[in-house]
């Protein structure tokens, strides 16, 4: 099975970094910098594993979980955050208790290990 990892951030460094992670890991990559773009990349992509930062410009990141919730989807999904820890652990919280799989809450910046464990 391919694995696709579906990031997004408006921070270029940190997608940058984790997609060179993830490509080293045998993931196929897409990134979006505007949420604005989230739904087609994700319909067109179908991703295994979509990262959210939870604070950006335009959209919460709880919005796109949220989204992710309703549409049921397969994927594991990865929240992201510098802003506040609880922030991304809430959005895990609230991913998981409305039917995501498997949500992981990682604070940011993030050391090489944490994100590998992440996407493993």
């Amino acid at each position: 099975m391919t694995r696709r990892l579906l990031i997004v951030d408006d921070e270029m460094d940190f997608c940058a970094f984790a997609r060179d992670v993830a490509m080293e890991m045998g993931y196929d990559v897409e990134t979006c910098s505007s949420p604005k773009y989230f739904v087609a990349t994700y319909e067109r992509f179908q991703p295994t594993v979509v990262m959210v930062d939870m604070v950006m410009p335009d959209t919460d990141g709880l919005e796109l979980v949220k989204w992710l919730a309703a549409r049921r989807t397969p994927a594991r999904v990865i929240v992201a955050s510098g802003f506040n820890p609880r922030y991304a652990k809430m959005a895990s919280i609230i991913g998981a208790d409305s039917g995501l799989g498997e949500v992981t809450a990682l604070r940011k910046p993030m050391r090489l290990a944490e994100l590998q464990a992440a996407l493993t």
